[in-house]
Parts: C-alpha cells; sequence; structure tokens
C-alpha cells in the first residue's frame, strides 16, 4: 500500500503476511523464529502516515525485532478472534497492547467486519426497534453510524454506549488472558482517559467509549500499564512530517504526529527494557 506525500517522496507501508493470519500487516517482514517484541493496535500502532511509528523507533533503540502487527481502523476483535496474532503476542519477549476504541467490535446492536473492524454489515433486531425512525442502510462506517444516533437521541444512545462499553471489558479480557508472557498495556492518545463517561453532543475523544474505570478493571491482566499523552509540544506540530495526499489531509489532521511517536517510543523503550 502506498500513499502519495505531500512532501519529498511517498511512504512505503512494505504489506507483508504472517503465517496463517488473513490480516495484512505493515513491514518489513521481521523472522518470528528470533527473539522479537510484538506491537498490537490501531491506526497508532500502523503508524498510518508516519514514516517510523514507535514500533521501528523501539526496535532501534533497543536493537531487538519489533513486529507490527498495528491495523488501521482495528478493533479489539481483530485481534482476539486471529490465533495466529495471539500466539505470536503469546511468545513475544514482550508484547505490547494499545488501547482501543470499543466501537469497532462486534456486539448485540451491530455486527462489524471481521478484519476491517471499522466497516458496518449489518444490525440486530433489538438496535432496530429502539431506533426505529433510523434507516441503517445508510451507513457503511461504525463511527458514522454511532454520530447519528447520538445526535437522534442522546438518552437512548446511552445503551447503544453501555453495551460497547460491556463487549470492549470482556473482550479485552479474553485477548489479555491469551497472551501469557510478559505484556504492556499501552495507552497512547491525545487525551488521558476520562474519568466516567464525558458529557457532551459528540461522541467523545478517542480511544472512544473507554474511560479510566474501564482501564482499571482490565490492566491487572496485562504485566504493566503504561499511559503515553501526547505533549502539547508533539500536538502543536499538526502534519509537519506526515506523509499524505491532498484526500487524505482530514483523516491526517486527527492523528498524532512523529513527535507523538517519538515520545511514545521513549516511554516504551524504557518499560521494556525492565521486562526483558
Amino acid at each position: 500500500m502506498t500513499y502519495n506525500a505531500v512532501g519529498p517522496r511517498a511512504l512505503d507501508y512494505l504489506p507483508c503476511r504472517y503465517g496463517t493470519s488473513r490480516l495484512l500487516f505493515r513491514g518489513p517482514r521481521r523472522d518470528l523464529k528470533k527473539a522479537y517484541c510484538a506491537f498490537i493496535g490501531g491506526t497508532e500502532t500502523y503508524g498510518k502516515f508516519i514514516d517510523r511509528p514507535f514500533p521501528a523507533l523501539v526496535e532501534a533503540e533497543l536493537n531487538v525485532s519489533c513486529v507490527n502487527f498495528g491495523q488501521a481502523n482495528a478493533g479489539v476483535d481483530a485481534f482476539a478472534n486471529d490465533p495466529f496474532v495471539m500466539e505470536a503476542a503469546k511468545n513475544a519477549e514482550v508484547a505490547v497492547v494499545q488501547v482501543l476504541g470499543a466501537q469497532n467490535m462486534t456486539n448485540r446492536f451491530y455486527a462489524v467486519h471481521p478484519r476491517r473492524n471499522d466497516r458496518f454489515i449489518s444490525t440486530s433486531s433489538l438496535l432496530r426497534t429502539i431506533y426505529r425512525e433510523v434507516d441503517f442502510a445508510d451507513f457503511h462506517y461504525n463511527k458514522h453510524m454511532l454520530s447519528c444516533l447520538m445526535a437522534v437521541c442522546p438518552d437512548r444512545f446511552a445503551a447503544v454506549r453501555q453495551e460497547l462499553q460491556d463487549a470492549w471489558l470482556a473482550r479485552m479480557r479474553f485477548m489479555l488472558r491469551q497472551i501469557r508472557g510478559k505484556s504492556i498495556l499501552l495507552w497512547f492518545a491525545q487525551n488521558p482517559p476520562p474519568r466516567g463517561n464525558p458529557e457532551g453532543p459528540d461522541l467523545g475523544p478517542d480511544p472512544l467509549f473507554v474511560t479510566q474505570e474501564m482501564i482499571d478493571e482490565v490492566s491487572g491482566y496485562a504485566t504493566h500499564f503504561l499511559e503515553v499523552v501526547a505533549s502539547p509540544q508533539a500536538q502543536s506540530e499538526g502534519l509537519d512530517g506526515m506523509f499524505y495526499d491532498d484526500m487524505e489531509t482530514m483523516i491526517a489532521s486527527e492523528l498524532m504526529g512523529p513527535k507523538a511517536h517519538e515520545e511514545a517510543s521513549v516511554a516504551l523503550a524504557d518499560m521494556i527494557r525492565q521486562l526483558r
């Protein structure tokens, strides 16, 4: 997968596959027969629009092979239901698991694509009953659908959000229990985890619907929890150092840039040193 860059060159993600997994990962491909650290996560772990995302920076700092199992827009389902990725994480010296949002998972209200988790594929009769006035044929992506449901009726939306949060807790426990070796649960975002559900007209900050209370419930299933919040300086750099084309400007503007990835890599490298 190649993107046209705003800058001197294009960014090649060197897509590759591992074992029996049906997911396409960011390369270069690493040898899993040698010692390695595994990185599981979403768009930030994958490093969309970033030349050297934090897994690559940790690899350079520690001189240890770092396998990037990140998936753009992934939910927990993409990994928890992939036996190969879970086995690779179990066999890693250290497995880093990024906290992902709760919107991109199959749940009692709707089903998502098994690999492209941000894509909505069907609704349950329960959700159609709660929102009788909504035509769900209009939606292709989870976030768009959820934003519309929130706008239609915030009170009814509270039940949807609670279902997503309950499903997230169950799925995260299931995934972290499969990683029997050393693991780091990583919060990497522009803001710290909120306490309680934020009030307001929008869905809230990424990772969507994940609160400090939810982190507290699952962090004990990992060896350590690491919170990395991008500094004001990193956030002020905007799109500097990112590679994207004109049509991707809005998407890129919502993501953290190279400076934030550097900050995450420093914190991760220090913690991985202690665990190895």
